[in-house]
This record gives C-alpha cells, sequence and structure tokens, in this order.
C-alpha cells in the first residue's frame, strides 16, 4: 500500500481531511488535476476568502435531506474552525451577516496553513495528476493518473472523492465525483448553478442595462424564502448578494419579487413629505434614496416630475406596487461560468452521516462540494468542506 488513503481533489475538503488525518497519523496521497493546490479559495471572496460563518448551522443549507449535516456540523463545528485557524496565526474578523475573513491576511495564508501542515506531516500534494481510472478491490483501491504524460499507479485501503462540484470550469471543475458515482450505481440529485446572477432578456433588456453598476439594498423573494442584502444591476441582468442568494431558490420559469425599499413604507415617506413640503417634486424624494440614475429610470414606472401634493389615490398605489412589489421573470442564470456553487449532486442516503463513507462502497468517501450540501453565500459552503473533511479523517 502506497498510503492509508488517496484523496482526489486538493481543495477546501481535501486538504482538511489531509492535515486531520496527518494529525491522527495516517498518510494520505492527495491527487489534484489542477496546477496547485486550494485554487478555488484563493479566488473566494474576492481573493480575501469568507472562511466560515458564525451562524452556520443546517438551517442554511439546500439538500434532499437537510438534516443530514448536523452529525457533521456537532465534530467540527464553527468553534473550531475559528480555532484551528487562530492556532495557525489567522484571527477572523466578521464583515456582515457573521461572514468571517482573515483580519490582516488574504486567502493565500489560508492555503498556506495547509500546505504547511502537509509538509510538516509528510503528506504528499501532487499536482497536474490527472486521474484516469480507479479500480475498487476487496480491501483496497487502485488509483491510475497520468503525470507528465506518464500513467501512475497507487493503493490504498481508503478513497475519498472531494473534487468538488461543476461551477468555474475555466479552473479545472469537472463532473468527476458525479461520472464515478454514476458508474457504481448511487443516486445523483439533479445538479444546477447556484449562487448565481440571473439574466434579464426581452423588452426590459435596455432597462436593465441601463442600471448596470447601480446597487440597492433589498429585500427579494419568491414562494419558498425571502433575503435581505444589495441588489446589483447588471448590463445582462441581476447579481449582488441578494440575487445570488434568490438563486439557489430559483427554478427557470418563476418570478421573483423585489421590495426596494424594505423596513419603510413609500406611500407613507410621500404622505410625510406632503405634510412639510408638498411641492417638492417627486424625483428629489427619490433621490435622498436612491441614486440619480435608478431615480432617472424610474420615471418609465411613475410621474418624477409632480409634486408630492398633485399625487392622486391610482398614482400612490402604482409607486407603491413598483417600489415595494417589483416583479421579475429572469430568463436564465449565467451557468457554471459564474455560478459560486453547485446545487444538488450525490444523494446523501448513499452516505453515512456520521462518517460520510459510502454505504454500497466500503473505504470510499465523499465529501464538500459534491454532495447534495448547498450552503448560502456567506462562509457556509467553507464550513461544509472543513466539517466534512475533518469526518472522513477520523474514518480513514
Amino acid at each position: 500500500m502506497d498510503a492509508d488513503a488517496i484523496i482526489i481533489g486538493a481543495g477546501a475538503c481535501g486538504l482538511m481531511c489531509a492535515v486531520q488525518a496527518g494529525y491522527l497519523g495516517k498518510k494520505v496521497i492527495l491527487l489534484e488535476k489542477g496546477n496547485k493546490a486550494g485554487a478555488k479559495i484563493l479566488i473566494s471572496g474576492g481573493g480575501r476568502c469568507n472562511y466560515t460563518n458564525l451562524g452556520a448551522t443546517d438551517e442554511q443549507f439546500i439538500s434532499t435531506n437537510r438534516h443530514f449535516i448536523k452529525s457533521a456540523f456537532t465534530q467540527w463545528t464553527v468553534e473550531d474552525t475559528i480555532s484551528f485557524f487562530e492556532t495557525y496565526g489567522i484571527n477572523g474578523r466578521e464583515k456582515t451577516l457573521g461572514q468571517l475573513f482573515p483580519e490582516d491576511k488574504d486567502a493565500r495564508a489560508i492555503v498556506e496553513v495547509f500546505t504547511s501542515i502537509c509538509a510538516d506531516f509528510g503528506q504528499e500534494i501532487r499536482c497536474d495528476a490527472e486521474v484516469t481510472d480507479i479500480v475498487l478491490q476487496n480491501d483496497s483501491c487502485l488509483v491510475s493518473y497520468i503525470k507528465n504524460g506518464k500513467t501512475v499507479q497507487l493503493t490504498a485501503p481508503k478513497l475519498v472523492i472531494a473534487t468538488g462540484g461543476l461551477p468555474i470550469p475555466k479552473m479545472g471543475a469537472t463532473d468527476f465525483a458525479l461520472r464515478f458515482a454514476r458508474k457504481h450505481d448511487l443516486k445523483i440529485i439533479e445538479t444546477a448553478p447556484a449562487l448565481v446572477p440571473l439574466t434579464i432578456t426581452g423588452k426590459d433588456e435596455d432597462w436593465y442595462a441601463a442600471l448596470s453598476g447601480n446597487a440597492v439594498f433589498v429585500e427579494v423573494s419568491n414562494e419558498r424564502i425571502s433575503f435581505e442584502e444589495n441588489l446589483l444591476f447588471t448590463h445582462w441582468g441581476l447579481s449582488g448578494p441578494a440575487i445570488l442568494q434568490l438563486s439557489s431558490y430559483w427554478r427557470p420559469g418563476e418570478s421573483i419579487n423585489i421590495d426596494l425599499l424594505p423596513h419603510q413604507d413609500i406611500t407613507q415617506l410621500i404622505a410625510e413629505e406632503r405634510q412639510h413640503n408638498g411641492k417638492m417634486v417627486l424625483s428629489s424624494l427619490f433621490n435622498r434614496l436612491y441614486t440619480k440614475k435608478f431615480t432617472d429610470a424610474m420615471r418609465k414606472f411613475m410621474p418624477m416630475d409632480k409634486t408630492v401634493a398633485d399625487l392622486n389615490k391610482a398614482e400612490l398605489e402604482s409607486i407603491h406596487q413598483y417600489i415595494h412589489l417589483f416583479k421579475v421573470k429572469p430568463a436564465g442564470d449565467k451557468g457554471y461560468d459564474k455560478a459560486e456553487v453547485m446545487r444538488g449532486g450525490i444523494d446523501t442516503n448513499e452516505l453515512s452521516s456520521k462518517t460520510l463513507e459510502c454505504k454500497k462502497l466500503p473505504g470510499v468517501y465523499f465529501g464538500g462540494e459534491c454532495v447534495d450540501v448547498t450552503g448560502w453565500l456567506g462562509g457556509y459552503n467553507f464550513q461544509w468542506a472543513w466539517a466534512s473533511g475533518f469526518v472522513i479523517a477520523q474514518g480513514i
């Protein structure tokens, strides 16, 4: 045997698994298709890496069995993540909504924590190693990969598949885990881009494009859920944290509702202004609340040059409708190229929630994004990656 386990994928889950295995005195070899470990970690959070969320629980995850992750989150908590990184000189600073970023470092420091610990334990990270075949034997697995044009073979009693999902194919994302699962008749929950911008086409396309670059704090919702965060207009549609969050719950053909002024009532603001200065034109009031570009764009829907005193009941109702119940029917999404994560994946019913070992394939483990566990934007998916990597290490 070449190692206690072979880990395919040197991303967040694979790296944590290797480190935790090292603490337990286990030898692993990580095989990474790309030319460096932690490639997606390095670009996360604009290169700053939002590495966990202070409020992470199973409630911020989408899965056919949301409770599946409770065991992993009990074994490896948010406090464990914070303590782990603090031990290696990375202190967290909360940005917003529980999102934790390195206080005075960036994503490179996160990756360096793992690569340095792996080096200390003698855990090998072999990059530019594309796995071509896996043969499962009675008490071991035989993994073949190509390195520098040559085929290399490794054997180990345990196999960990942590190859991530389909987003950002230009960074080497593949369907490796899904193909392996299908080959062995494991059930896969239908996959789709998640945490992804939404597109607008048709007669309203130019209106959205004219607002490109403008951000508005909103509440976006559909029949399933609602989020309050910034919405960003783009030349092809809608983005920003609010839209990315909702996209995971959106399905093609559905409309979404946008409250452009949450926690305030536009008709009440107009009524108050009438009492103080009825001669104020509506556009002046809107310029207090939004950018001038946004105010100008809303001229398409409401009489911006009228004074607030002259607005009639029908106009007030229309204004209220557009501000608090703005309805949008996206044409689609920007796909895996722009998605942060993948929704769906290997059915959690195929895995032990306590160990993440595959029930049908003893000695084979799945962790991270390839499993049907998808978190919200804001560090949740990293917490799942760290937790799943830790849990798997206990079993190998």
